[in-house]
């Protein structure tokens, strides 16, 4: 497996991942995600960000995510682990359904930590739905801990707030 930048010629590939992920948590009850979130044109502004990296199998795109410094402002509410403020926020990781249970996702995370250390920085910031639990254990079986929640859309759960101090 391959990771590198995603760049807009990848779109369509990018959306059918998504699609497949979104699909796949449905049919497991899971209501993170639907047709509205995440949608193309806020892939295409992270594409155009240059912050969405694609992981790549079989020549496939078969995961992917958006690791930036923006967090919402709700992460304001939040007690951060890492006063200094020194972050990445990972945001909409996804795996295509069919690549699940296949590392995808670990090693997109691993890609993400390598970049707070390579940019000198000190922590990853990132939220999950709080009726995803398969989410949630991913999480923490990396080392992530929960610290807080925080309300992202109306009519949603609360979304649980995770750290991992990296350096």
């Amino acid at each position: 497996m391959k990771i590198r930048k995603g760049n807009i010629k990848d779109i369509d590939a990018i959306m059918s991942m998504y699609n497949s992920c979104v699909n796949g948590m449905i049919n497991m009850g899971i209501d993170q995600w639907d047709e509205t979130y995440p949608n193309r044109n806020i892939i295409l502004e992270d594409l155009k960000q240059k912050t969405y990296f694609v992981a790549i199998k079989d020549n496939l795109i078969v995961g992917g995510v958006n690791i930036d410094a923006l967090q919402d402002d709700s992460y304001l509410s939040i007690n951060w682990k890492d006063k200094k403020n020194a972050f990445l926020s990972v945001h909409r990781l996804a795996v295509d359904k069919k690549y699940w249970d296949q590392s995808i996702g670990k090693n997109l995370m691993l890609f993400a930590e390598e970049l707070v250390k390579k940019k000198k920085l000190n922590s990853i910031r990132l939220d999950t739905y709080s009726g995803n639990p398969k989410a949630m254990n991913f999480y923490k079986q990396l080392g992530y801990h929960q610290l807080g929640y925080i309300y992202l859309k109306e009519g949603k759960n609360e979304y649980y707030c995770f750290e991992k101090i990296i350096q």
